[in-house]
């Protein structure tokens, strides 16, 4: 396996590994934009249910963006394979802000 394979299963089990620490006790910590909030803001913010959509979030995010360089290297070349991982990684971030605004109450 070389160095750019490597790193890349390296970053996909680091977002599963977030995936799955990240919880309500740790979110103070770990989360960013949670972490500057103050307690008023805090308890606007629907923190479990925030989880419940960045827990799966980050672990697919993981999976497939892995799994997309590895099946875009052996199908293609190395060149594509990196610009396919970029953009797996890329295009779901506008989504995970656009939606986790909404656990966030008005009000």
């Amino acid at each position: 396996m070389d160095i750019i394979s490597a790193v890349i299963v390296f970053t996909g089990l680091l977002f599963i590994i977030i995936s799955k620490l990240i919880n309500r006790e740790n979110a103070k910590m770990l989360l960013a934009g949670y972490n500057t909030m103050s307690e008023s803001e805090r308890e606007k913010f629907d923190i479990d249910g925030y989880l419940n959509f960045f827990k799966p979030f980050f672990f697919k995010l993981g999976t497939y963006s892995t799994l997309i360089y590895f099946i875009t290297l052996f199908i293609l070349n190395l060149d594509i394979a990196l610009i396919a991982y970029t953009i797996s990684i890329l295009i779901p971030l506008p989504y995970i802000i656009i939606k986790g605004n909404r656990f966030y109450k008005k009000g």
